[in-house]
């Protein structure tokens, strides 16, 4: 394709260690979508005839089918999907075939590849996150009434019911969803019409072409088009949250299926055995995306310096840019679609999580505001509840276990009533009864309004 400039050919080595065929072929279809949209333009402004511009789609359409069927032979020699496609037109149609790359140089082809290929990938982790998300809401809905310790340090701090836990872990998503359709704007942007750096001297309608292709507008600076790569970094950086979040998340599943939690039971169909010890479970999925998780990492770090020191405008370094992004997109997409799977399928061990929260003196705040509702300031009510830990340690008893006298030696303003107001679990959660509280009204409440959200997120 440069023959006409260079003496010797290429190096045999050097053409497969500068081809990107074996991994850019997964954008076909994009390069092949691309390519019919600039056909049709360069017909529409006069530098294809109304019959070449067909030529060319229904060659382009055979070579779709040709790839769909397996039948595509691939060739390290052509470097790259783009040449690949466009030597096989040339085959197909003749000379009208090299017509095409009129107006266009792959580097602003490449750019558009990419983009349109990250927005149908973005569009369908989209799908998983919403799936994902209801599974979150429905096991909530189940589970509006379970009470389970709430952690702070990993120790047990105060009692939350597992409905307003899951709801968390949906936060987390909501804000990924967020952050994915806001990085999908930034996307949804052509480069295609500033060729290899500084635009094309044919009469190119770049506002049709984007019209195409589903583009909301087009890149304004032909040399940041061809060169720009923030939008993958910026998908890299949420996917890597995304990756973060399933590994807070798969980090506690570790947790409460360990025979020192036993809080939920993951069915068997997502977890293995071991070779050699027969009694083991493991809980493989969780792992394996709490693992996944530093590839996304990496990912993004290798696409940052990618970029960080490069001029303007495009350079081959840019080839190295679709590994991380493949390897990232594949990463969240099967990880999203196993959590899609197995959260639905949790079953909460209710009486053991009931039973955890009773431990660690989980109703302690609910004492002292018990007191400062008597009218003990604070810091004082903190200091008498902390006695009455104090005497619940020594005598290994939950706060709800000491006796009324023994409660009394702290402070005269307990009373009976305390044992129902402030030292149950079900008071304790039922007092946080205020939007974002943990409270099982709350919570339904909760689970209402994401469902609208939902809704509103996924119009």
């Amino acid at each position: 394709m440069w023959g006409g400039r260079f003496s010797e050919a290429t190096d045999a080595f050097v053409a497969e260690f500068t081809a990107s065929v074996q991994f850019d072929q997964r954008f076909y279809k994009q390069d092949i979508a691309g390519s019919i949209a600039h056909a049709t333009m360069l017909a529409k402004v006069g530098v294809l005839t109304e019959a070449e511009r067909d030529d060319i789609i229904e060659g382009l359409s055979t070579i779709r089918s040709e790839i769909e069927a397996g039948t595509f032979e691939w060739r390290i020699d052509l470097e790259d999907v783009h040449m690949n496609i466009e030597s096989r037109l040339t085959q197909r149609i003749g000379i009208t075939g090299k017509k095409l790359h009129t107006g266009r140089s792959r580097n602003d082809q490449v750019a558009t590849d990419i983009r349109l290929y990250l927005r149908d990938e973005i569009d369908d982790i989209l799908k998983l996150l919403e799936r994902l998300q209801k599974g979150l809401l429905g096991l909530a809905a189940k589970n509006v009434n379970t009470i389970m310790p709430g952690f702070t340090h990993l120790q047990t701090a105060q009692p939350v019911t597992f409905g307003h836990h899951l709801l968390a872990w949906f936060e987390m998503l909501v804000r990924d969803s967020e952050r994915l359709q806001d990085c999908r704007k930034r996307v949804n942007r052509l480069p295609l019409g500033s060729a290899a750096l500084a635009g094309t001297t044919y009469p190119i309608d770049r506002a049709y072409t984007a019209e195409l292709l589903g583009f909301e507008a087009v890149c304004e600076n032909s040399l940041d088009a061809v060169s720009d790569r923030d939008f993958a970094i910026e998908f890299n950086a949420a996917a890597s949250l995304i990756m973060m979040h399933l590994s807070r998340m798969s980090e506690e599943l570790i947790l409460w299926t360990s025979a020192q939690f036993k809080f939920v039971n993951i069915p068997d169909r997502f977890c293995t055995g071991s070779s050699i010890m027969p009694q083991k479970k493991n809980p493989d999925v969780p792992e394996l995306i709490r693992g996944k998780s530093g590839r996304v990492f990496g990912d993004l770090i290798s696409l940052l310096t990618l970029m960080k020191g490069q001029p303007l405008a495009y350079n081959k370094d840019n080839q190295e840019d679709k590994e991380p992004l493949f390897d990232a997109i594949d990463t969240v997409r099967g990880s999203l679609m196993a959590f899609a799977d197995m959260i639905p399928a949790l079953v909460p061990n209710i009486e053991i999580m009931r039973e955890a929260a009773l431990r660690g003196f989980s109703t302690a705040t609910d004492l002292a505001d018990y007191l400062v509702k008597k009218g003990v300031a604070f810091r004082d009510a903190h200091e008498i509840v902390g006695k009455a830990v104090a005497l619940g340690v020594a005598e290994e008893k939950d706060l709800s276990e000491l006796t009324l006298e023994q409660l009394q030696q702290f402070s005269d303003l307990i009373t009976a009533d305390v044992f129902d107001k402030a030292l149950t679990l079900e008071a304790s959660v039922n007092a946080r009864d205020h939007i974002g509280g943990t409270s099982p009204k709350q919570v339904e409440a909760a689970i209402a309004r994401a469902h609208k959200r939902l809704e509103q997120l996924y119009a």
